[in-house]
């Protein structure tokens, strides 16, 4: 159940003597179960007010003085703790005291106060709250130096961008490393800084000669260099191998690069390097190379579930083994990990200071078990290795920073290693730089993954990242032969987003397996068509996906980052252990998860080209391919009917989709052929029919060429002089219900909507019903989170049942109660009238009455207590509804054949 569903129950509980019950059903708890559990057989507990359901809960009435004593003592009392209950709970139904016991957390608050406690007692769903947190300030601060920075630069130095971004981006990595340096002791302390500001002129003006010695003399053992660079030591490596120009400083840039040298750079996450070239990086190309930098927090929400909360949990369970925990020490220190899209390492970075820190904690229980007297001196070095890290980078300058930003991890983890073990530890230096990870420069569409991450007997891989997203009509001409090469056995790709060859090759990788999988990606491949042409070829065979995040904004470090709706989900093979789904940070353990990301068996919404359920065609509006000739404002129809009323014939109201819930709408002429003639003979109508005739010929469509010598028809008629029923095809996701709509004949809806001819109004019932809601959440399409409404799957595929005319005139009455009720604000619009903050109550409960009369037509006396119940039932009765539509098809086939 969701949350809010769970608060709207637990607003509604008044009666005492039923609270404990009617609480648990507000959690979703079964009748059946309540009805065992009032009986007592489901009640360990039996005292007189006291309920003790195993796993679940432990419940006493006491009186408000004794209500503390009494949680306290049911909290330490060992045969309420052998039945495991996860909540204890006492109340005097004034106040409630209540303790989760696994979390060791407490509440107290007023009895009116429980529905804002929902999120509390959120486990008896089944779900957790489930968090990750980061402090990234420091990242912030350093983001928005940089970008003054650049931003001064690129206005002083014109020139010196135009030699391209490889110089610029170089330049700033260089900056970026001193920086580090200089905060870390990989340079003396301060040295950078100090050393600029002692030896460059205030103005700024011999910052760049500065600069450029000191790159030379950083990549140089030997040299003859200034006596203020002598204590700067060699650092190899290839970063400042190359020569570039630096660019002119003016006395503000120097400042500010002097003001960036104050930061504690010790604390920046080695991430923040990607999210600075981001910052700086051209828009267009970061779109194009998926270059999207992410937040530590972002990246903790995929490592977490897929590794690390499983290698945590280890280590909590085996605090007491050393041989258990030394073993889990060896493990750690043999398990790959792999991004195949990696950038400039962020997911690889944050994986490995996880890890190391994971280490750290296993060797402090370690010292604190075997006793610290007994090593003798000996210091313990870290086990993992920067080789345990792969990945592919296209980009030849991400590529470099990937190394960079792993040598840069590496230093700053052997320093918190060093100073956690308190003289235990002891790590080597970082200079000079050394051979870093396996990060490859390549393509990974083409490159064969297990030539970069070598699968061998007995090895433990998991696979990161956050690939290239790209729709299909976003890819460049070298994407689409991507495309083609990977699903070169499959005729119906072309319409999969790029993102797709990731999850495909990572399935055929972890196949048969010791290694699983886990990728970012836009939430398009798991909503509308894109569910039916790609998950079949994945979750074929012994693949599984092990956890999923629904639909969530995805946001970086990086300065003016706008964020995009993305999912995260895992592949592995096959296990008996549950699955997870997570939505808004609950964490929900369920038997299977399909590819719309939801609890229910494995299944497939197909394009269907004809309604299964018996509806009468959605068609799209008409289509004007005008170069908007056709289109009049109300100035232009005023002024042509004060001159020729005669054109009032050729003149109908025109709208769209939006214009529908925004509650406006514009003209258009349309002109019959039988009426052209008279049409002509109007000066502006004919020369509007002209420019139709000239933008039609000038398409590169031969079939709009042709139909230049029809200019007064629309380029597709759907418009039939009948009422019509609006089908907006985007509407926010914030309502409950997309606003459809009735018109009159008077209005040619456009081809960005969908439009319903001689509909019946119990048509317009069933579409504005919660049941088609939630149909539409689960298997349309999305724009970013929007609905996105589709004819071939939302409303041909949608699995109504077959109904009487009794039952349509019931649906019927509620329709015009809803039409009454916003006829009572004739002024407000459509996105007034169904936004949650300002939608009338009358306008909501008329749809909830609607909503209860549909659902009777489903299940009759047993009404739905959560969305995810009515989806379950909606996807079994689609699944009933097709195979038995196929069965028919295979008969009357078998027929046909036997009469011939």
């Amino acid at each position: 159940m969701k949350p809010q569903e769970i608060k709207e129950k637990l607003s509604t509980i008044a009666d005492k003597e039923n609270f404990i019950y009617d609480f648990l059903m507000a959690f979703g708890i079964s009748k059946n179960a309540i009805t065992r559990l009032r009986k007592g057989d489901y009640n360990l507990s039996k005292k007189e007010g006291e309920i003790l359901y195993k796993n679940k809960i432990f419940f006493k009435e006491e009186v408000a003085e004794n209500l503390l004593d009494a949680i306290d003592e049911a909290s330490k009392d060992d045969k309420i703790l052998k039945h495991n209950p996860r909540f204890i709970m006492v109340t005097d139904y004034e106040t409630i005291v209540a303790v989760d016991v696994r979390l060791k957390a407490n509440k107290r608050f007023s009895f009116s106060e429980l529905p804002e406690q929902a999120d509390f007692f959120l486990p008896l769903s089944g779900a957790e709250i489930y968090k990750v947190s980061t402090n990234n300030k420091a990242d912030r601060d350093a983001a928005y130096q940089l970008g003054r920075l650049y931003e001064i630069l690129v206005n002083d130095n014109p020139d010196w961008l135009a030699n391209g971004s490889h110089h610029l981006n170089l330049f700033l990595s260089r900056l970026l490393f001193c920086f580090f340096a200089e905060d870390t002791d990989i340079f003396k302390k301060n040295i950078f800084t100090e050393t600029l500001v002692n030896n460059t002129n205030e103005d700024g003006s011999d910052v760049d000669q500065f600069l450029n010695t000191l790159f030379k003399k950083l990549n140089s053992k030997t040299g003859d260099f200034p006596e203020y660079l002598h204590s700067f030591p060699y650092v190899n490596g290839g970063l400042f191998k190359d020569d570039i120009i630096s660019p002119k400083f003016s006395e503000k840039a120097r400042n500010i690069l002097i003001d960036s040298g104050e930061l504690n750079w010790s604390e920046i996450n080695p991430d923040i390097f990607g999210s600075m070239i981001q910052a700086v990086a051209d828009p267009e190309q970061r779109s194009n190379l998926g270059m999207h930098y992410t937040s530590v927090e972002n990246i903790l929400k995929l490592i977490k579930p897929l590794f690390l909360d499983e290698l945590e949990e280890e280590f909590e369970k085996n605090m007491e083994n050393p041989k258990d925990l030394r073993k889990l020490i060896d493990r750690i220190s043999k398990i790959k990990f792999f991004d195949p899209a990696c950038g400039s390492g962020n997911f690889l970075i944050i994986t490995y200071k996880e890890i190391r820190n994971l280490e750290v904690k296993i060797i402090q229980q370690l010292i604190a078990l075997e006793n610290a007297s007994l090593f003798g001196g000996q210091s313990f070095v870290s086990n993992i290795k920067l080789s345990q890290f792969y990945g592919i980078e296209i980009k030849d300058f991400a590529h470099e920073m990937a190394i960079l930003s792993l040598w840069l991890a590496e230093h700053q983890m052997n320093l918190y290693f060093d100073e956690k073990l308190e003289g235990f530890g002891k790590s080597e230096p970082i200079l000079p730089l050394k051979e870093a990870g396996n990060i490859v420069a390549g393509n990974a569409a083409r490159i064969n993954w297990e030539e970069v991450c070598p699968k061998n007997e007995g090895d433990e891989i998991y696979i990161i990242g956050n690939p290239p997203y790209l729709g299909s009509s976003m890819q460049d001409k070298i994407q689409k032969n991507d495309m083609s090469l990977v699903f070169n056995m499959f005729k119906d790709f072309k319409n999969l987003d790029y993102v797709s060859i990731w999850f495909y090759k990572g399935a055929k990788y972890i196949n048969g397996f010791n290694a699983q999988l886990a990728f970012v990606s836009t939430n398009s491949i798991c909503q509308g068509e894109q569910v039916a042409l790609l998950w079949p070829k994945i979750l074929i065979g012994k693949i599984e996906i092990g956890f999923a995040y629904q639909s969530f904004k995805w946001s970086n470090n990086a300065i003016g980052s706008a964020g995009v709706t993305v999912i995260i989900l895992s592949l592995r093979n096959l296990s008996t252990k549950f699955k997870t789904i997570f939505q808004n940070n609950i964490r929900k353990e369920t038997k299977n998860i399909n590819a719309y990301l939801i609890d229910y068996p494995d299944i497939y919404i197909h394009r269907n080209s004809n309604p299964i359920n018996g509806f009468p065609e959605l068609v799209r509006g008409s289509m004007p391919t005008d170069g908007g000739n056709f289109e009049l404002n109300t100035e232009e129809v005023n002024n042509l009917l004060e001159e020729y009323p005669i054109a009032e014939k050729f003149i109908k109201k025109y709208i769209s989709g939006g214009d529908f819930i925004n509650g406006s709408f514009r003209y258009c002429l349309w002109i019959e052929d039988n009426d052209l003639v008279l049409a002509n003979e109007i000066p502006l109508i004919k020369n509007r029919l002209e420019k139709v005739a000239e933008f039609r010929k000038n398409s590169i469509a031969p079939t709009t060429v042709e139909y230049a010598k029809h200019p007064n028809r629309f380029r597709q008629i759907s418009y039939k002089e009948t009422d019509a029923i609006v089908v907006p095809l985007t509407s926010s996701d914030s309502r409950e219900y997309i606003p459809f709509g009735f018109v009159t004949s008077e209005f040619v809806v456009t081809n960005s909507a969908g439009v319903i001819y001689n509909a019946e109004p119990w048509v317009f019932g069933v579409l504005n019903s919660k049941m088609h809601m939630v149909w539409v959440d689960a298997v349309g399409g999305k724009l970013e989170t929007r609905y996105r409404y589709s004819t071939n799957l939302c409303y041909n595929n949608f699995p109504f049942p077959n109904i009487n005319e009794k039952q349509k005139l019931t649906i019927n009455e509620y329709v015009f109660a809803i039409l009454d009720e916003r006829a009572k604000f004739p002024e407000k619009t459509m996105a007034w009238l169904y936004n949650p903050e300002t939608m009338p109550k009358e306008l909501k409960q008329a749809h909830q009455n609607l909503d209860k009369a549909i659902e009777e037509i489903y299940r009759m006396g047993n009404p739905f207590t959560s969305d995810a119940e009515r989806l379950e039932h909606l996807f079994k009765r689609y699944d009933e509804m097709i195979k038995k539509d196929t069965l028919f098809a295979k008969q009357k086939k078998i027929k046909k054949k036997k009469a011939d």
